[in-house]
């Protein structure tokens, strides 16, 4: 029989499962435990406490050795494996050594003898619950890290890219190495991050490198790392970042400013998983996954013997383009709208949406930076804007120029436009008969009065 005993009045910290067939010490531990606070279920055999286990959410379970249906030793072992993150303690009336061991190894958080468990079993669930609470947060944490990271964090419905998309989910479970182009601005280490923390890699190391970031020399030390003595001012042994990558993967972005010298040294890693620090004499190993990323024409660098041809094909190998923000401008007002809540929260200014009018002057706007020229924007017109709904007027001059441009524009060819100034100079040659521009026009007199009204003329 398994049941629910009881609990305080207070907010239950934890749920405490007790296995035992001995009813009156069953009852008795259980009010125990149930008077700190905790939610406490009770078992008689292995069976029914199974089946409590799958019906709610244990977080502890308290067991006897001896049961009616096995044994608390065995039951252990089965429980770790079923049921991971569940500590167990274990109590008995006949301890002995050995099964004491067994219980240890097979994953029991504690083992106890029944007589010196009244002083021991609280602290005891105490720790069990405290470390249960760690591995908890820690879980949480880890979601929250793939909900940041992974492909769920690039937002987008258009077809475009929905497809760049696909194609990463698809190559992200194996070691291909990739190579992402696209625009500055578009995103492209977004997805290495999205693709590392969906391949078997993600409890390692992501290590990114922007290469335009450093001079030759400098970037041969960061990447590679270097020995002590290995040139002035090396006091020490350094790390390169492909080595602190180890296990994980390696971004690479404007890999097309890597200098000549240092694609050579770059290509052995990717061929043979080797390389040589500067001032070094034996070779380092690792194992890395390299993800290399450029808004230049490799192809075109290639041909003008700026990049390695045979580097160029060992990192396209599985190529994936990333398409800009005027590609895909169906896709400005909801990523608008993340940025707005983003900022909401930063700027601790409550806003509720966006004009059409702000909409429409977005996605009439080149967006040369993309995406993140549009997180930088919708940030300043929070910052600018008065009421609860983003303006136009909030937006950077440039924008606002641009759109009343396009405005007008629009609206020379816009058939009420057309249609309000043909009925002006039709009044105009009346000198203001109506009755008179109504005929010409051959439309009732009702209705030049309310097209009129409509259009504001006199």
């Amino acid at each position: 029989m398994a049941t629910l005993v009881g609990k305080r009045s207070l907010l239950p910290t934890g749920n405490i499962l007790i296995v035992d067939d001995e009813l009156k010490l069953r009852k008795l531990l259980g009010r125990v435990i149930s008077l700190e606070g905790y939610s406490v279920y009770e078992a008689s055999d292995i069976n029914s406490g199974l089946q409590l286990l799958n019906d709610e959410e244990i977080d502890i379970v308290v067991c006897d050795v001896k049961l009616p249906d096995g044994d608390g030793v065995t039951f252990t072992s089965d429980c770790k494996l079923r049921f991971p993150n569940i500590e167990i303690i274990i109590i008995t009336a006949y301890g002995n050594i050995p099964d004491g061991i067994q219980a240890m190894k097979n994953g029991a958080f504690d083992y106890i003898i029944k007589g010196n468990d009244n002083d021991k079993i609280l602290p005891l669930i105490e720790q069990a619950m405290e470390k249960s609470r760690l591995r908890k947060k820690a879980k949480q944490l880890e979601h929250q890290i793939f909900l940041s990271y992974s492909f769920k964090s690039i937002l987008g419905k258009s077809k475009v890219i929905k497809e760049a998309i696909a194609m990463a989910e698809k190559v992200a479970s194996t070691n291909t190495t990739l190579f992402i182009s696209g625009e500055t601005g578009v995103g492209k280490e977004l997805f290495a991050q999205a693709i590392h923390i969906s391949s078997h890699r993600r409890a390692q190391p992501f290590v990114a490198l922007n290469c335009s970031a450093f001079s030759h020399g400098l970037l041969e030390s960061e990447l590679f790392g270097h020995k002590a003595g290995a040139f002035t001012g090396a006091s020490k042994d350094k790390r390169g970042l492909i080595e602190e990558a180890e296990g994980g993967t390696l971004f690479l972005d404007e890999v097309g400013e890597l200098h000549i010298d240092l694609q050579a040294k770059l290509l052995r890693v990717i061929e043979t998983g080797e390389f040589i620090k500067t001032g070094d004499v034996v070779t380092t190993l690792v194992d890395v996954r390299i993800i290399s990323a450029t808004n230049k024409d490799l192809y075109s660098e290639v041909a003008n013997g700026k990049f390695r041809k045979d580097l160029f094909y060992r990192l396209n190998v599985f190529p994936i383009r990333i398409p800009s923000l005027r590609e895909r401008i169906s896709d400005i007002p909801l990523l608008t709208s993340h940025f707005i809540n983003i900022y909401s929260e930063k700027l601790n200014k409550k806003m509720e949406g966006m004009s059409k009018d702000f909409i429409s002057c977005l996605q009439n706007h080149s967006w040369r930076g993309n995406v993140r020229e549009l997180k930088n924007v919708i940030e300043r017109s929070m910052i600018m804007a008065d009421g609860p709904i983003l303006q136009v007027k909030d937006l950077p001059q440039e924008l606002q120029v641009v759109h009343s441009e396009k405005s007008k524009i629009l609206s020379a060819f816009d058939l009420e436009s057309v249609e309000k100034l043909h009925i002006q100079r039709i009044l105009n040659y009346t000198k203001g008969n109506k009755l008179e521009a109504a005929r010409l026009l051959n439309i009732g007199l009702t209705t030049i009065y309310r097209k009129m009204e409509n259009y504001g003329l006199n």
